[in-house]
């Protein structure tokens, strides 16, 4: 026979089994916008140095800087040496073909429509406080130095996730451009707007619409290529480029250390001191000293510190 006080104990854990399911029921549609800190850290868990607000990884704006200079084959060869594969995608409509951009990062998921998912959507984003239409949601948490990064399922007719207003207010937010997987509408008006650029998959007059957004700051997919929140993006005409935070360090230095080298290089075969096959195999220890005493001579010419390009060629087999 089950005594009164056992009865008691029992009903206030089924009350708080109860509370606590409705805690996690509310927080898991909170995250199907916006990813946790938790799991943000959880996909990111290699990243050691600074985060943003959102707790994206934060890399510094020196090396962003830097990495506008450098080639997607570079930045490319350097990801595969280290087994990213799927980092590159091409094909696209560009808005100012010859204006490259760079950026962390920021990333949002659209899916086709489903109006009972969506109703949850908006009616938990518009109680955190958030405002409109959810295609602006993304936009309201750009900083400065963000790449506005998004999946649209390619959608071209109805798929424009912006046009000139938005385009405005990304740029006002982020001083960079935006990478869609999906169209964009107003080219005249997006053209207007100096120093911004967009890589979409097609320009389209139409309006967005049989669309919703299902996550903010996840993992996406951009045709080939896996983007995360915070990844390193560098668009140029040949395509975009996105990289892990954690490596951008190593794609930048290596990067500049290849291009320095081919600098020296080209320089050297022009005035007939080596041959192409001299500079084109491994170097001798003539060719690295002379390399060394170059660098030494034109400072100009060298991106990274000298201290870094030490550092660098410590490990370096040449």
């Amino acid at each position: 026979m089950t005594s009164g006080k056992t009865l008691k104990t029992i009903k206030m854990k089924k009350v708080l089994l109860i509370t606590l399911s409705v805690f996690i029921v509310a927080n898991s549609l909170k995250a199907q916008t916006v990813m946790s800190d938790d799991l943000m850290k959880f996909y990111t868990a290699e990243w050691t140095g600074e985060r943003s607000s959102d707790g994206r990884p934060k890399v510094s704006d020196d090396l962003l800087k830097r990495l506008k200079n450098i080639s997607i084959e570079e930045a490319w060869g350097v990801l595969r040496n280290e087994g990213f594969n799927n980092q590159f995608e091409s094909g696209w409509k560009i808005l100012n073909e010859d204006e490259a951009f760079v950026g962390r990062a920021l990333t949002a998921q659209y899916m086709p429509l489903r109006p009972d998912v969506n109703k949850r959507i908006l009616d938990t984003g518009h109680k955190d406080g958030r405002i409109g239409a959810s295609n602006s949601w993304p936009i309201d948490m750009l900083q400065e130095g963000d790449v506005y990064v998004a999946d649209c399922f390619g959608k071209i007719i109805n798929g424009t996730l912006i046009g000139d207003n938005l385009g405005n207010a990304i740029y006002s937010k982020s001083k960079t451009g935006v990478v869609f997987n999906a169209s964009s509408r107003d080219i005249e008006g997006l053209a207007k707007i100096d120093g911004f650029n967009a890589f979409v998959r097609d320009w389209d007059p139409s309006y967005l619409t049989e669309t919703m957004l299902s996550g903010i700051n996840h993992p996406i997919r951009i045709g080939r290529a896996t983007v995360y929140p915070g990844d390193a993006v560098l668009a140029k005409k040949e395509g975009v480029i996105f990289i892990p935070p954690h490596l951008l360090e190593k794609v930048v230095i290596t990067s500049e250390f290849i291009g320095l080298k081919d600098t020296f290089g080209h320089q050297k075969l022009r005035e007939g001191v080596y041959t192409p096959g001299q500079i084109d195999g491994k170097w001798s220890d003539e060719i690295k000293e002379a390399f060394l005493s170059w660098v030494d001579a034109n400072p100009d010419k060298v991106p990274m510190s000298r201290a870094d390009l030490d550092a660098y060629l410590k490990d370096r087999t040449w």
